[in-house]
């Protein structure tokens, strides 16, 4: 049974971002979080003939040198994995978390995220990593990889965590934004909060009635939620209508049937993720 949220947490600026939404949830689900800090693969001593330029011995003993400068990196980026997973569980612990547990790996971010061994309810990633190029106009480069394996809802944490009272969730109509609408409903994350179902759509009868059955949904689970049917285009309409409302966090489906579907460069969910500056909750 999946029953914990998996935080990935690294050295980048959203690493506490990330610490105190997983605090938050935990708190409001009562799921212990698991935070998990992935280092690279470590890379093998040069091995590259160098008998041409230097002697024979001071070539072994320059291999022997770069062999023990590989395992002092090895040992010392352990140690610092170690000790920002101690960090980060403080913070969590600190934001509401009642169960923490810390988890270092090496290898593959995403199998170790992921797999069947991981077991997670939710995934909590922030909108870019530490290598990140706060130029781009990209979300990290491991999110879309992260967001396409995932079988559960991933939380892209923005770059500060703001409490959240007011929720707007994105609707198309499509299956992942049906998901999305169940998951408000069951969740005891959403107790208490405000709910907002936006679509992006022509005013016609197909777009209320599909508008009307979440809000139905949403409403026999007690939400208190409400419909807005907007004019424009989706990236646009929904972007203003988050800054107009304040709303906290955004909700969406990653993959839909209308302008919404395309996870993640060049699509409205990008647009969505780098320009609304709030936490977005993904689901396929």
């Amino acid at each position: 049974m999946n029953d914990k949220i998996i935080a990935l947490v690294d050295g980048s600026v959203y690493a506490a971002s990330v610490c105190e939404h997983a605090g938050w949830l935990a708190a409001r689900s009562g799921m212990p979080v698991e935070l998990l800090h992935v280092l690279g693969r470590r890379s093998p001593a040069p091995s590259q003939d160098l008998s041409g330029t230097i002697r024979l011995g001071a070539r072994s003993a320059l291999l022997d040198e770069l062999a023990s400068l590989d395992e002092q990196r090895a040992r010392l980026a352990n140690a610092q994995g170690r000790a920002l997973l101690e960090d980060a569980r403080n913070l969590t612990l600190g934001a509401g978390a009642a169960r923490v547990e810390t988890r270092l790996e090496q290898g593959d971010l995403i199998a170790h995220a992921t797999g069947k061994a991981a077991g997670p309810a939710l995934i909590l990633i922030g909108k870019r990593g530490e290598a990140a190029d706060f130029a781009a106009d990209h979300p990290g480069s491991n999110l879309e990889r992260v967001v396409r394996a995932a079988k559960v809802p991933v939380l892209v944490a923005a770059r500060a965590f703001r409490p959240i009272a007011s929720v707007m969730l994105a609707f198309d109509g499509g299956a992942s934004a049906m998901k999305a609408v169940d998951h408000v409903a069951s969740s005891p994350v959403f107790d208490g909060l405000r709910i907002e179902v936006a679509m992006a759509a022509p005013a016609n009868r197909e777009a209320q009635v599909q508008l009307e059955e979440a809000i139905l949904r949403l409403r026999a689970a007690g939400r208190d939620a409400r419909a807005e049917l907007l004019d424009g285009s989706a990236d646009s309409a929904l972007i203003a209508r988050i800054e107009q409302q304040d709303h906290d966090l955004l909700v969406m489906g990653a993959y839909g049937h209308s302008r919404i579907r395309r996870l993640i460069i060049g699509s409205v969910t990008t647009r969505m993720l780098i320009d609304s500056r709030r936490s977005v909750l993904l689901f396929r």
